[in-house]
């Protein structure tokens, strides 16, 4: 048996990355020839038959954070002999390296605009002394954006390189009644069966541009288009209800809330298309969900699941955000229910192309190639 060490500081709990490594380490489990053990500060068992370790993590002072999880977690996992070492987080050594993020001096000096702190300098000293120093045969970046800009900040040889897309759920869909849920959710928000609904979906409204999103829809309402937008998540609802009064929209978005997952695929299954115009997401799971909804979409250039859009069969990839006659003029297009429902099958098709299936496949191809050759 094949002892295998996965590190993540949070495992199986909100967030992008910690869904991602339990989901994921549990479809591997299922091989008996692997045995897991979670290397975590916190987690969710979620009925897994893992043997967790608790990492201390030493957050005060700040700078700490980051190097102290690294620094202790390195020296357990030298106390056994592990086959694999698979990381989700900056860690000083490991056999794989799933790179959730972009570089962390990346992230503060372009997406952040701000000067490195003593933590990020700590932060970013941990991931190059992984990139460089700690042995790493693969980095798996979550899309083709994530691996040009690791590219860009690390000169690695592309072949340890590699993209993989976190998968899609698609159970979550199967055996859905579309036209009742469709009937009983759009009853619920007041949305007539005939209005064009734009789905958004997101934990933080101001990076997605809900605003350009508003002001894109606006210009269509001003038209005369019954165009309805249905707004789920958490965010700044004042100000974006302010927005809409100003853009004349106010009578025609409704803002859900933060939905849990079985009422948020209800929603994408009501909808019409979906729209998210992110500032910056390394991947954005939000995308194949709605896809895998039969959801045509429209995202921004800076979402790395833009890889998963092909124009004008799908969805709509938008370099410039704030050009809200060209959002409306894309969104006019799908207006067009015959053309909608040939890219609502596209959009379909591409998510089960991306199914979890199909990423759990392409990761125990990578594990059985390190297995093979050896620590």
């Amino acid at each position: 048996m094949k002892n295998i060490a996965v590190v993540i500081p949070k495992f199986g709990l909100v967030g992008g990355a910690e869904q991602f490594a339990e989901e994921l380490t549990g479809r591997l489990s299922e091989n008996p020839a692997y045995n897991f053990q979670i290397f975590a500060n916190r987690w969710e068992a979620g009925g897994h038959p893992f043997t967790f370790h608790r990492i201390p993590i030493i957050s005060f002072p700040k700078f700490l954070t980051t190097i102290s999880f690294a620094r202790f977690v390195h020296r357990r996992l030298r106390r056994a002999d592990f086959s694999l070492i698979h990381t989700h987080d900056r860690i000083v050594a490991a056999d794989i390296y799933t790179l959730h993020g972009v570089p962390h001096r990346y992230w503060v000096n372009h997406v952040r605009r701000k000067r490195m702190s003593l933590f990020d300098h700590a932060t970013a000293w941990v991931e190059k002394e992984l990139v460089y120093q700690g042995g790493c045969k693969k980095f798996i970046a979550v899309s083709k954006l994530t691996k040009e800009i690791f590219l860009g900040q690390y000169a690695v040889d592309t072949k340890r390189v590699e993209v993989i897309h976190p998968g899609v759920n698609l159970s979550r869909y199967e055996n859905k009644d579309k036209n009742r849920i469709r009937h009983d959710v759009r009853q619920k928000w007041q949305i007539g069966n005939d209005d064009f609904a734009v789905i958004f979906a997101s934990m933080n409204f101001e990076i997605k541009g809900l605003d350009h999103i508003i002001h894109s829809l606006a210009k269509l309402r001003a038209q005369g288009k019954k165009v309805k937008l249905i707004v789920a998540g958490k965010g700044n609802v004042k100000k974006y209800q302010k927005i809409a009064r100003k853009a004349q929209m106010a009578d025609n978005i409704v803002f859900t809330g933060v939905l849990p997952a079985d009422q948020l695929v209800n929603l994408y299954l009501s909808g019409d298309i979906y729209m998210m115009l992110s500032e910056f997401d390394t991947f954005g799971m939000v995308v194949p969900e709605a896809m895998a909804a039969g959801l045509p979409v429209i995202i921004s250039g800076r979402v790395g699941a833009k890889d998963l859009v092909r124009e004008g069969e799908n969805g709509f990839v938008v370099e410039t955000p704030s050009d809200h006659d060209y959002l409306a003029s894309r969104v006019e297009f799908l207006l067009d229910e015959p053309r909608r429902k040939t890219m609502s099958v596209a959009a379909r098709k591409m998510a089960a192309d991306n199914s979890w299936e199909k990423t759990t496949d392409r990761y125990r191809e990578i594990y059985t190639e390190i297995l093979a050759t050896g620590k």
